[in-house]
């Protein structure tokens, strides 16, 4: 089981969501559960550049801190979906501003770092 090296700054709040959502691909996952639940191999197509095994370690984690739901069915194969929780649904303000940054200064990015 993972635990952390540092624990969460509980006393200061930006410390405190920059934990749950620290990652590389946690925000793009809550990014992707917006709309619709997923099963895993969709996010892992949606999300081509992530390792399978990282996606699936940021999912639990994710399911852990109450941002994301994982529901199992009880069916023959087993079947699971990740949906985003209430909890994650509110960090999605902050993601959208997070978004709407990143395209109002993507020319400045894309001069250093080159078009892709």
């Amino acid at each position: 089981m993972y635990e952390r090296k540092i624990p969460v700054d509980l006393s200061c709040p930006l410390r405190l969501t920059m934990s749950l959502i620290d990652s590389k691909w946690k925000s793009c996952i809550l990014d992707e559960l917006r709309d619709a639940p997923m099963r895993p191999s969709r996010l892992h197509r949606a999300l081509p550049e992530a390792a399978p095994r990282v996606l699936d370690l940021q999912l639990k984690e994710l399911v852990d801190d109450g941002l994301v739901v994982k529901t199992i069915y009880p069916e023959l194969p087993p079947r699971s979906e990740y949906s985003i929780s209430e909890l994650g649904r509110s960090l999605l303000p902050i993601l959208d501003s997070m978004i709407a940054w990143g395209e109002a200064n993507r020319e400045l990015f894309e001069s250093k770092y080159g078009v892709r």
